[in-house]
Formats: C-alpha cells, sequence, structure tokens
C-alpha cells in the first residue's frame, strides 16, 4: 500500500516531470520559439529594406501598407479556411508556408546585400527590382501564414486544451501574453547585437537558419501537443454535419435494403437530395469559385456583426488608433523632444514590465469580479492613465503649436512636387527624415536650463503611455477570451479573422492621420485624437459590458460562476 500511495504522489520532482511534458507546456514553448522568430523576422526585415534602399523609408513603407491590406481583406478568408480545414493540418500548414517564406527571403536578400552592386547593372536595374518586389511579397506571404497561426493557436486551440476550465483559460491566456511581453523586448535586442557587430549578410543567415531549426522543433510539438488532447481530433463545422447527414440517409436506405424491404420513395429522395448538395459542393462552377472569396469576405463581416460580443471586439479595434504606444512616431517624437536611445530603451522596458503586470492584473481581477468586470475596471484604469498624456499637450516643453497649421508641411510639399513623408506601420525603430533633421536642429537649439523644462511634457507623455499598458493589457485580455467564450467552435476562424482585419484597420488609419499631419507641432492634435478614439473603444466596451449585466456591472466585485466555455456570460449577473 505505501507502494501504491508513493505512485499516487510522485513528489516535486514528478509532478514538475509531469508539467514539463503536458499540453499547456508544449504549448508555451512552441508559442515562445514562434513568437521569437516571428519578433526577430519583423524587426529585422525593416532594417534590411532601409539598407537596401540607400537609408530610405520607401521599402519599408510599402512593405507595411502590403502587410497591413493584405490582413485587412484577407482576415475573413483565412479565418474560413481555419474553420473549414482540420487543426493539425492548418497548424502545419501555416507553420511550414510561415518559416520556409521566412527562410527564402533570408536567402534572397543575402544574395542582394552579396551581389547589390552587380544586379544594379543588370538590365537597367529591373533584376534588383524585382528582387525587391519578391521579398516584399514573400515576406507579405510568411505574415499572412503567420495570421494564420495565431487564429488556429491563440483563438482555438488553447481553448481545446483548456476545456471546461475557464480559470485555467485565463491562466494560459496571460501567460501566453507575458511571452508575447518578453520576446517583443528580447529578440530585437539579440539580432540587433548580431548585425551590429557582423553584418547584414549574416543576420539574414542567422534568422534564416533560426527559422529552419525552430520549423522543426514547433512541427514536432504540435504534434505533441496535438496527440496529448484527443479533444483536438473533433471539430465541429457545417461540412462535418453534411458527411453525417449524408451517412445517416445511405444507413436508412441500407437498412430498407437488408430488410428485403422496397425503399421508400422518400428516402431516395432525401439520399439523393443529400448526394446532390454535396456534390454540388465537390464540384463548384468556375464562377462560384471565383467569387467565393468575395462572399466569404462578406459573410464573415456580417457573422460578426451578429456576435453577442460584436461591441467588445470593436472597442479592442478602437483601441489601434492611437500614437501612444512604442512605435516609430511615438519613438521619433521623442527624439525630438531631446529624449536619447538608451532612455528610449529603459523606457522601453518599462512598458515591458508593465505590460506583464497588466497581465497579472487581469488574471486577479477575474477571479475576484468575473470576466466582462475585468475590462470595465481595466478600461477605467487605462483611461485614467491617459490623462497624464492629455496633460502633457499643455505642460511646458510640448510641441503644440495651433498656429502651425497640421497640413501645412503637406501643402508646401505638395505644391513644390515633392514627395510626401511615410511612414510604416511595421518597424518599432524607425522615424522619417524629417523627423531626423527637427532632432539635430532642436537638440543643437536645447540649452542646459531649457532641456529640464522641455523633458516635463515629454516626461509626463511616457508616464502615461507605461503606466496606460497596465489596463491596455488586462483589456486586451479580457476581450480575447470573450471571444474565445462567446464565439461557437465552428465560426472561431472567420470571426477573429475578421477582428484581425478590424485591428489593422484601425492601425492602418492611425498611419494615415499621422502623414496627413507629420508635423511634432501636430503631435499633441494626434495625442488627443488618440485618447478620444480609446475612450470611444471603452465607450463601447461599457455598452457591451451594460447590456450583459445591467446596472450590477457597477457593483463591487463578486467571484466569477463555474460556467463552460461558449455559455453566455450574462450570467454573471445571476450571481452578484
Amino acid at each position: 500500500m505505501a507502494k501504491t500511495g508513493d505512485q499516487e504522489n510522485p513528489g516535486c520532482c514528478g509532478s514538475f516531470a509531469t508539467y514539463l511534458t503536458s499540453a499547456k507546456f508544449l504549448m508555451y514553448l512552441g508559442h515562445s520559439l514562434s513568437t521569437w522568430g516571428d519578433r526577430m523576422w519583423h524587426f529585422a526585415v525593416s532594417l534590411f529594406l532601409v539598407e537596401l534602399y540607400g537609408n530610405s523609408l520607401l521599402l519599408t513603407a510599402v512593405y507595411g501598407l502590403v502587410v497591413a491590406g493584405s490582413v485587412l481583406f484577407l482576415g475573413a478568408v483565412i479565418g474560413d479556411w481555419v474553420d473549414k480545414n482540420p487543426r493539425l493540418k492548418v497548424a502545419q500548414t501555416s507553420l511550414i508556408v510561415q518559416n520556409v517564406s521566412v527562410i527564402v527571403c533570408g536567402i534572397i536578400l543575402m544574395v542582394v546585400f552579396l551581389y547589390k552592386a552587380q544586379l544594379m547593372t543588370m538590365y537597367q536595374g529591373w533584376i534588383l527590382t524585382v528582387c525587391y518586389i519578391l521579398v516584399i511579397t514573400i515576406a507579405n506571404i510568411a505574415n499572412l501564414a503567420s495570421t494564420a497561426m495565431g487564429i488556429t493557436i491563440q483563438r482555438d486551440w488553447i481553448v481545446v486544451v483548456a476545456g471546461d476550465d475557464r480559470s485555467r483559460l485565463a491562466d494560459m491566456n496571460a501567460t501566453i501574453r507575458r511571452i508575447d511581453q518578453l520576446t517583443n523586448i528580447l529578440a530585437p535586442l539579440a539580432v540587433g547585437q548580431i548585425m551590429t557587430f557582423g553584418s547584414p549578410v549574416i543576420g539574414c543567415g542567422f534568422i534564416a537558419g533560426w527559422n529552419m531549426l525552430s520549423m522543426c522543433v514547433e512541427y514536432f510539438l504540435l504534434w505533441k501537443v496535438y496527440q496529448k488532447t484527443p479533444a483536438l481530433a473533433i471539430k465541429s463545422g457545417k461540412k462535418d454535419e453534411d458527411q453525417e447527414l449524408k451517412q445517416l440517409n445511405i444507413q436508412v436506405i441500407d437498412a430498407n435494403t437488408n430488410n428485403n424491404e422496397k425503399p421508400t420513395e422518400d428516402a431516395f429522395l432525401m439520399g439523393e437530395k443529400v448526394v446532390a448538395v454535396v456534390d454540388a459542393q465537390k464540384e463548384p462552377s468556375c464562377t462560384e469559385r471565383m467569387t467565393e472569396p468575395f462572399r466569404t469576405f462578406r459573410d464573415g463581416w456580417v457573422a460578426y456583426y451578429n456576435q453577442s460580443v460584436f461591441w467588445a471586439g470593436l472597442g479592442l479595434a478602437f483601441l489601434y488608433m492611437t500614437v501612444l504606444g512604442f512605435d516609430c512616431i511615438t519613438t521619433g517624437y521623442a527624439y525630438t523632444q531631446g529624449l536619447s536611445g538608451s532612455v528610449l530603451s529603459i523606457l522601453m522596458g518599462a512598458s515591458a514590465i508593465s505590460g506583464i503586470m497588466g497581465t497579472v492584473a487581469f488574471t486577479w481581477l477575474r477571479k475576484k469580479c468575473g470576466l466582462i468586470r475585468t475590462g470595465f475596471i481595466s478600461g477605467v484604469a487605462q483611461l485614467s492613465s491617459l490623462i497624464l498624456c492629455v496633460i502633457s499637450v499643455f505642460m511646458p516643453g510640448s510641441a503644440l503649436d495651433l498656429s502651425v497649421s497640421p497640413f501645412a508641411d503637406i501643402s508646401t510639399r505638395f505644391l513644390e512636387g515633392e514627395t510626401l513623408p511615410t511612414m510604416s506601420p511595421v518597424p518599432d525603430v524607425y522615424f522619417t527624415t524629417d523627423m531626423q533633421n527637427l532632432v539635430n536642429n532642436s537638440t543643437s537649439q536645447f540649452s542646459d536650463s531649457e532641456a529640464g523644462v522641455s523633458l516635463i511634457s515629454v516626461s509626463l507623455l511616457f508616464a502615461g503611455v507605461i503606466a496606460a499598458r497596465v489596463g491596455l493589457w488586462s483589456f486586451d485580455l479580457t476581450v480575447t477570451q470573450l471571444l474565445q467564450e462567446n464565439v461557437i467552435e465552428s465560426e472561431r476562424g472567420i470571426i477573429n479573422g475578421v477582428q484581425n482585419s478590424m485591428n489593422y484597420l484601425l492601425d492602418l488609419l492611425h498611419f494615415i492621420m499621422v502623414i496627413l499631419a507629420p508635423n511634432p507641432e501636430a503631435f499633441g492634435l494626434l495625442v488627443l485624437i488618440s485618447v478620444s478614439f480609446v475612450a470611444a473603444g471603452h465607450v463601447m466596451y461599457f455598452q457591451y459590458a451594460y447590456l450583459n449585466l445591467g446596472k450590477q456591472v457597477f457593483a463591487c466585485c463578486s467571484p466569477e460562476p463555474k460556467t463552460v466555455p461558449g455559455e453566455n456570460q450574462c450570467e454573471e449577473a445571476s450571481v452578484v
């Protein structure tokens, strides 16, 4: 009996070993490898394109627009493909396409870096132009495959692995976000050091080699997770229902035949009808094949609008219409205000820590207050922090100058026939040449006494941005889990694909806003517009919360009820 007791209680070492071989840990490990490779590539490809095109942002801007446009128009199609195919096939195909695309891009970039001078002289430089087009096209394919991979793993597999345990699902979502936060900082840092002390060619080779090795390991991890979670093999969908209906009617006809009974006319008609429907689905006409993506696009957006969590998802998308983040725009503005690169790197690290704190706050608040109230509290926390950003616009040192037209720079350039400044949504460290010139001019004009005053505004700005990351990531996790729990299994892919499209649309709009008003004097207006969109997004979420909980959304916190994923969250109100 003692031996049996020892077997039932393996101890710390046994529990740790069991955890390391669990499907949950294998998913974390696979996601870490995938995210690390993604972050390295997204960071490096921007550097490569700028380096190739003579320190110009043109290729980077084109790449950013192509990526945003592709996900915007193909998000629903990608999600529909995820829904209609077996889980393992979708994950493996996305993994292979993504990594092979990055490897091919790395090889092409290495060839261009090594033989750029020769390629420029061949066919009047058209060979080099073709290489640029190939790199942008294949890199875009890699991003689309990465989008499909994110939908199937982070929106579908994770729900199945968590099972009916909503607390486990919340913990897994939070852990995934922590991995994202860490890789956002560490992966670009690693590849940046390699490119700094090596060369772009070495950087391309390293990324290509990493993706080759990572692809093999991730493929194995996906297979192990699939083996350890039998529920992943079961996927409901319209195609499965049609197939089951066909089999059922065939069995009815066979049963009548085996009983030496003449099959009824109804049975024949039903069987013929089902077979005809299935055959029609198998062999669509040429016109139907050509119009299918457009119909999928339309059906996806209609289905998204009809979801019970529509207002919550739309609210999350509105949070992408902001300059209050550590992207190229805010970084460029900080440089014009006298902040050094080392200070910005410290601020980025603080932002990552703040984001991790947001994931911790999410898990705690969800247990204490329930999922919907967690989003409400997170929204209030984010808006409260962004008040500092609003105050910074009117503090000493702010570049806001209402006497300068936000469109003055654009109108002048247009009349003179010059090209407009372009900024891409992809790179995290670049800013326009105009801003670089402003950096040199502004830093030379700052005296020691003025520098202290000038940093008041930008300090408040970044204090608000960093503090708001707690509420932002907690809110993001809330909406993510609401989508996971309330969207039916057969529509998870297409609904989350449309959600990605909405996010890209608002992100694209915020870059268009900056292109229209690129002057640092107009940045204060961009801050106010950004806070307005964030506030509008949270108002939309408050509308969703009020529809589901009524006035009880403002009540004190109470534990979350024990309901299974997919159950409507409005039952949460009954336990207050």
